[in-house]
């Protein structure tokens, strides 16, 4: 078999996070469950009607191209895209072709072609048991950011990975919740496999991709496809398809548009637009107000300390960022904030993932609340690193404190978890054990190591775990 290679590039939209839609005063709600509530004449298209541009939009769009590293633009015009769908109700789409405001840049190594601005659609409801097709206008109108990448990704896994740093760097600008489950962003997949070293104008570009999952597993299946085709010597045709998440394939939908058809023309109701002469749209006064973003933020993590896949963690989910940020807030030595952090992965989102099973959350995959707060685990971390308690207690009492919200120090004190640390006390015990086991006793001084940490064990299970198993050991190997 030859080998191939795939070229990958996409295309996402995002609903952006604006108070009212891109050109008109209606309210931008993707919460609404009322159907066509949120409208007026313009966004209905009734004759006579001008759009007017939404500042906030275009800010947000620009924002995204400093946090990308791209060229703004100093010139830009609104362009009408033709073609006719019962979702457009204007029979064209307000969206910008020649002269996006945003050109270039590159995120998590991949380059970008261009960020532009338009219009969203209105929302098509299809009732299979009537066979009939409703038209919902909440969403027509709706800002919508289209970000278009170079085809140079390689793989499946490249795209969601992409499209995830995407969605991360949406919302630390708070341009959009991107949420995918509710169509805030839409992920298009084109697609192309040729013969290594050459590169193939056929393409087909996969819709219908609601999840990052779904993405991944429909381009690995496309790759598949058109490699098992060209190998049978068939020609991949260019076109539309499907995926079908339930069969887990793609399916043809309609052959492939292109610009020609679309027939852009600058839209004669709106102005252009010269931003170098808008000091809010300004390269430097667009920097004053740049959150940290998450990049930036994984890098001061691992300034800290903190391995780069836990630092990704962080990042990613929210919830447990803050909780971190609250940590590193209240514990200010390295050492111990990494003891810390170690203890908030491991264990604590293993009670949390736990306990979500239990309770049958549908989004157990994500971490909802933290159920400590970061004083009463700060406490949890400073007893283990002043050996008040052990490592093994340690784990007990965060989950006892998980579950009973109150000072770690009086749970641990009643739990007797603190540590004998009265050597007296602790020889006590070491003498029991060695006379308790007389054969394993003789096992260590035939030269047996293994036997020196059962002798450990039974001290520990002795003492419910509560000492400090180095010194257990030195006071046995000294008993002996």
């Amino acid at each position: 078999m030859e080998e191939y290679e795939a070229t990958i590039g996409l295309e996402i939209h995002a609903e952006l996070k604006t108070r009212t839609k891109m050109f008109c005063n209606s309210k931008n709600d993707p919460d609404e469950t009322k159907p066509n509530i949120n409208i007026c004449p313009i966004c209905l298209a009734h004759p006579g009607t001008l759009p007017t541009i939404n500042r906030e939009a275009v800010k947000h769009v620009l924002r995204v191209g400093i946090a990308l590293g791209a060229k703004l633009a100093d010139y830009t015009e609104f362009d009408r895209k033709n073609y006719f769908y019962p979702d457009l109700p204007k029979g064209y789409q307000i969206s910008q072709y020649e002269f996006p405001l945003v050109s270039g840049g590159a995120l998590n190594d991949v380059a970008i072609t261009r960020v532009h601005l338009e219009e969203d659609t209105a929302s098509s409801i299809h009732d299979e048991d009537s066979g009939i097709t409703s038209i919902d206008y909440n969403r027509a109108g709706v800002p919508l950011m289209e970000l278009v990448t170079e085809p140079v990704i390689k793989s499946a896994k490249e795209a969601g990975d992409f499209g995830r740093a995407l969605q991360l760097l949406l919302r630390a600008l708070g341009a959009s919740d991107a949420n995918m489950e509710k169509g805030q962003m839409r992920v298009e997949a084109n697609v192309s496999v040729s013969k290594k070293g050459t590169r193939s104008t056929s393409y087909v570009e996969i819709k219908n991709l609601n999840s990052f999952k779904a993405m991944e597993r429909a381009v690995a299946y496309e790759i598949e496809r058109q490699k098992k085709l060209l190998e049978e010597g068939t020609s991949v045709i260019k076109e539309t398809l499907g995926w079908d998440d339930n069969k887990q394939k793609t399916f043809p939908q309609r052959t492939k548009e292109g610009s020609a058809d679309y027939r852009y023309f600058p839209d004669p109701d709106i102005p252009s637009l010269k931003l170098s002469e808008i000091l809010e749209f300004s390269p430097d006064h667009l920097r004053k107000d740049m959150p940290e973003l998450p990049i930036e933020r994984k890098e001061r993590y691992m300034a800290l300390g903190i391995k780069a896949e836990d630092a990704d963690l962080y990042v990613r989910e929210s919830n447990l960022g803050i909780f971190f940020e609250q940590l590193s807030e209240l514990i200010k030595d390295k050492k111990t904030l990494q003891l810390a952090s170690n203890y908030v992965l491991n264990d604590l989102v293993k009670i949390i993932r736990d306990q979500d099973a239990r309770e049958s959350k549908s989004d157990a995959g994500s971490i909802q609340s933290i159920p400590i707060s970061a004083e009463y685990f700060k406490a949890i971390i400073e007893m283990i690193v002043e050996h008040e308690i052990s490592s093994r207690s340690g784990k007990d009492l965060l989950a006892l404190a998980v579950s009973d919200a109150r000072d770690p120090r009086t749970i641990a004190s009643e739990k007797k978890l603190f540590q004998a640390t009265a050597v007296d006390d602790l020889s006590v015990i070491v003498q029991e054990v060695i006379s308790q086991n007389p054969s394993v006793v003789a096992d260590y001084k035939k030269g047996k190591g293994a036997a020196l940490e059962f002798l450990v064990g039974q001290c520990m299970k002795a003492l419910h775990g509560a000492a400090d198993a180095q010194t257990i050991r030195i006071l046995l190997t000294e008993s002996l």
